[in-house]
């Protein structure tokens, strides 16, 4: 080696470069045995499926939009002809012909902005085709699809000031502006309702549930623009736990001081919703937004070992620890999602992704005359497991004998 501040001799330079090269220039050993990453070429033409088709290959969360689509369509693809035939199969269900009605149940889960924007319109053509067989949402997410049947919502702009907003009695839900009289209008709808409820409670002991005061308001709005009252044709339950957190809530509020006693039953809507995902031989979710609808849907899977099928829709993170950010791997941890389940999560606004991907899956199966959800009404979805694919289940949740993640990160001895 040269002295301090001597001139490198031209064999330690080259051994310098060598060394250089050596860590820039590292080979790879294999290629990655997965798609290249490719966009759609506009010099083609402009074919809009095929744009959209490219999506799996464009990269970051078009990719994941391009899974979604595909984790959608396998939970409609799914009969019980996917599955091997248990050697102790009821008789019932042996044929190809039985096998291929028993399909995946469908939960959809979302927020109330999802009624408040033109989403709402996508939520209803699911509910009318009955496309899915279980819905979970907020209060808000039940009133204001009753309440765009009396009155409009309007676009504005997420800069308005608050405080003007106010005085001319315009509330603002992210761009979109909703006039206070709607509310006004939907009190005076209704209220008749409560008091029949009330009267049937008293006179007939009716049990009124959340789910069953949804079915009621779909059957008295008698609106085809309605989400609800399709899923009350459609016989499609709508559970919503928070029912009282919203307008809904000031609604029932309101009532108990004209006529106290009005009782509405959380107990046996945890039940209803549980049994939904216990019966089901399939399931999978699709979550569009986090809190209450995300962990109510995900929790009914955790009394089946978990969802076969799952894809999320949402902006939050999981740096917080909270269940709306929490990323699918995290539901697997607590047997929400099975343990070989391949779970999606989109990360971007919900009013993005979710037309594009109904219209990519449920939509286009439904053009091309395909069986989606129940759409030909002959659907069966509750089938129990037998005996020895129950064994089968259970084994999966077995130790592997190898040495583990956890062990290895000295989590688990």
């Amino acid at each position: 080696m040269s002295a301090p501040g001597a001139q490198p001799t031209p064999e330690e330079l080259e051994r310098q470069l060598k060394r250089v090269q050596e860590a820039v220039l590292l080979q790879t050993d294999a290629t990655p045995q997965t798609p290249v990453c490719r966009g759609y070429d506009l010099n083609s033409g402009l074919d809009l499926a095929a744009l959209l088709g490219s999506y799996r290959t464009i990269g970051f969360q078009a990719a994941h939009l391009g899974r979604a689509v595909d984790q959608v369509n396998k939970m409609l693809e799914w009969t019980l002809n996917s599955e091997p035939l248990a050697e102790d199969e009821d008789e019932a269900f042996r044929s190809p012909a039985a096998r291929e009605l028993v399909r995946c149940k469908i939960f959809l889960s979302y927020t109330s902005n999802m009624i408040s924007a033109g989403t709402r319109e996508i939520i209803r053509y699911l509910a009318q085709h009955s496309m899915v067989q279980v819905i979970v949402t907020t209060a808000g997410g039940v009133e204001e699809d009753f309440i765009k049947c009396f009155a409009n919502f309007y676009m504005g702009d997420f800069s308005l000031p608050g405080a003007e907003l106010r005085r001319s009695a315009l509330n603002r839900t992210g761009n979109l502006l909703v006039p206070n009289s709607n509310y006004c209008g939907f009190e005076n709808w209704i209220m008749p309702i409560l008091d029949a409820m009330h009267t049937e409670q008293d006179r007939d002991g009716v049990r009124w549930t959340p789910s069953r005061v949804i079915a009621r308001l779909g059957k008295e709005i008698n609106n085809p623009e309605s989400v609800y009252y399709w899923c009350y044709r459609n016989n499609i339950p709508v559970f919503c736990p928070a029912i009282t957190d919203g307008s809904i809530g000031d609604m029932l509020y309101q009532h108990s001081f004209k006529r106290p006693g009005l009782v509405v039953d959380l107990v046996e809507d945890i039940r209803a919703i549980n049994n939904e995902a216990v019966y089901a031989r399939k399931t999978g979710v699709l979550i569009v937004g986090g809190g209450v609808i995300k962990h109510h849907v995900l929790n009914a899977n955790i009394m089946r070992n978990g969802a076969d099928f799952a894809v999320y829709l949402n902006t939050a993170g999981d740096y917080d620890g909270s269940d709306a950010g929490a990323n699918p791997d995290e539901a697997v941890s607590w047997g929400k999602l099975r343990i070989d389940c391949k779970p999606v999560k989109v990360v971007a606004d919900a009013t993005l992704t979710l037309p594009l991907l109904v219209a990519l899956t449920f939509a286009a199966r439904r053009t091309a005359g395909k069986p989606t959800g129940n759409s030909d009404g002959r659907a069966v979805f509750n089938k129990g497991w037998t005996e020895a694919e129950h064994s089968r289940e259970k084994a999966k949740l077995q130790p592997t004998g190898e040495t583990s993640v956890l062990a290895r990160m000295g989590i688990l001895p």
